[in-house]
């Protein structure tokens, strides 16, 4: 049987520390909240106060259980307070040394059977735990921020915390309504060992002025469906923090350099830009605290004027496969004209019975109106040779990923099109200029990379490479904006924006399940609910596919160098032996069984 924990100690009570005593008091547990003077106890009390009245205001909490939920907090000016609790859980700042001395003082105050926990987010509970003379009664559990929402919770075990501590803690978790996932003490744990390294790569990004910090949040919310951008991210963790934990992990887990602070968030730390709690980071917020972003002297005036560009009427689009088919649906709801070309009659009449298809769902859906879907068909041309485009404004081609196939198509279309139209790749993963050279115009050529599905993923990546004129740029984000679409622009380099900052979290992610370290389904709750996540790592590539995620991970590995970008071995020997993921039936699961 599990110890009953009847009453519990925090101490500090800053956002995270004042959040753990809601969620205790929340679930009828005495909490002794503790602080180091009067004024800082004001603020956590202040801190608890107007979280719960909030939560009393959004109709999540009842004046009744609010103020039963106060009742059981006991603040108190120090560590004298905790003599009795049967767990003490702290939420100081992270330096080892500091939790070192606090973990030394609760050893001599507490009782010998309490457990003493750390709710450090990257620094070593071993090196904490030997603090104390009861090293195997010392765990680490990390909440995460807010902690009374984030249902996760990862339980540290060292090498010596006992099993019995480890199983009290977990059936205290499930108490507290959270999901557990327990792991071995190494640095930044599950979540923040993939989070991080993706943090630090968009910051390295921005810092090299590939892409503006607007696009690079854009790109990651819209073309992966998180809650943040990494960089507003960063803002709401705090640089200071983010900073911290980066060092630590890179000093303890191997010395990645993926973990190497990014320069620019030393100077920033420096410079007093700490994020949203100084009023300023990545971006310029109301007031120190304040969640509104304003406009600062970063902030885009807005889409460049096209000036000097042609006006876009008429849309070729290349190519039969399912990115084709959806982007001749995007432009002809539009209202643009298209010529759709393919190689053959046969296949232009599978594209137009696709088409015809998605467009009946949509007014099945409700979504498009009979007239609507009439008039857009009605805009489709469908033809069989490139001949056809001669007239054409734009051309978007959507053909195999083969550099070979799209310098082909290039030189052809630089002989067939007029002087000034603009030459799209859809490529996501081929150098643009590759394909712009195969022309005498690459002033003209630019890369729309879509997200499928076309019709329904709003993010566009305009790819402009050191030859694409300012006058495409602008065509380009004129034509995504048109099409109801957010246009991001980033320079040419391997992976643009999303899949350069995605894949090498989710290779990491492999390593991470090759080292042993935890489950795929662990590794895959911890992103989900520990940040927001809308699917796990390893579901994710499940549904990519192991195939295409390879072979964009060796695209990043050549073109970066950089060691931590290396194919994860798992990853090869998975995609040797079959293993796809759901296209097969098995992948990081079995998907026959389901």
């Amino acid at each position: 049987m599990a110890r009953e924990f009847t009453s519990v100690g925090v101490v500090g009570l800053g956002t995270m520390g004042a959040g753990i005593v809601e969620v205790f008091a929340r679930n009828g547990i005495d909490v002794v909240a503790v602080e180091i003077s009067d004024g800082a106890l004001e603020r956590g009390r202040a801190n608890l106060t107007g979280s719960t009245d909030r939560a009393v205001a959004r109709g999540k909490l009842a004046e009744a259980d609010r103020d039963a939920l106060l009742s059981r907090v006991d603040f108190q000016v120090g560590l004298d307070a905790l003599h009795s609790v049967d767990l003490v859980i702290e939420a100081v700042p992270e330096h080892l040394d500091l939790k070192q001395r606090l973990f030394a003082e609760l050893d001599r105050i507490c009782r010998p059977e309490a457990i003493l926990a750390t709710n450090t987010s990257s620094l070593s509970v071993t090196e904490i735990s030997v603090a104390t003379g009861r090293p195997n009664q010392v765990i680490g559990i990390h909440f995460f921020n807010p902690a009374p929402v984030m249902k996760l919770v990862e339980v540290v075990r060292t090498v010596v915390t006992s099993a019995e501590v480890v199983a009290d803690v977990e059936a205290l978790c499930a108490r507290l309504g959270k999901v557990d996932v327990t792991i071995n003490d190494r640095a930044g744990f599950i979540a923040n060992a993939l989070l991080f390294g993706y943090l630090n790569h968009a910051v390295a990004m921005h810092e090299a002025h590939y892409a503006t910090r607007e696009d690079i949040d854009a790109a990651m919310k819209l073309g992966c469906g998180l809650p943040m951008g990494p960089l507003a991210l960063m803002d709401l963790i705090g640089l200071d923090t983010a900073y911290e934990i980066l060092d630590t992990m890179y000093r303890r887990g191997g010395r990645d350099r993926r973990h190497a602070p990014v320069p620019l968030l030393k100077q920033m730390v420096t410079a007093g830009l700490l994020g949203r709690k100084s009023g300023r980071g990545f971006y310029t917020y109301e007031r120190p605290g304040s969640p509104k972003v304003v406009p600062d002297e970063r902030t885009p005036a807005g889409p460049a004027p096209a000036d000097g560009a042609p006006a876009i009427a008429k849309v070729g689009v290349v190519g039969s496969g399912t990115m084709a088919t959806g982007i001749i649906e995007v432009f002809a709801k539009a209202g643009y004209e298209v010529v759709s070309v393919t190689r053959g009659a046969e296949k232009s009449a599978k594209v137009c019975e696709a088409v015809k298809t998605s467009l009946n769902k949509g007014v099945v859906r409700g979504k498009l109106s009979e007239h609507d879907r009439d008039a857009a068909l009605g805009r489709v041309t469908w033809s069989a040779t490139l001949d056809h485009l001669a007239d054409v404004d734009l051309v978007v081609e959507a053909v195999i990923e083969e550099l070979s196939v799209k310098k082909a198509l290039f030189a052809s279309l630089d002989e067939i099109c007029k002087p000034g139209v603009v030459l799209a790749t859809t490529t996501s993963s081929l150098p643009v200029i590759d394909v712009a050279m195969a022309t005498h115009r690459p002033a003209d050529v630019v890369g729309l990379h879509f997200f499928n599905p076309a019709p329904v993923m709003p993010l566009v990546e305009i790819v402009r490479t050191i030859r694409t004129s300012e006058e495409t740029t602008a065509t380009a984000r004129a034509v995504c904006a048109a099409l109801g679409k957010t246009g991001v622009v980033c320079a040419d380099r391997s992976g643009f924006v999303v899949n350069a900052l995605l894949f090498p979290y989710l290779n990491d992610a492999v390593k991470m399940l090759e080292a042993s370290y935890s489950t795929a389904d662990d590794i895959d709750h911890a992103m989900k609910l520990g940040c927001g996540y809308p699917m796990g790592p390893f579901e994710l590539l499940d549904v990519v596919g192991l195939d295409v995620s390879l072979a964009i991970q060796r695209e990043l590995y050549l073109e970066l160098r950089e060691p931590g970008f290396a194919p994860a071995p798992l990853l090869e020997h998975l995609v040797t032996a079959g293993y796809l993921g759901r296209k097969t039936g098995r992948g990081f699961r079995d998907h026959t069984r389901r």
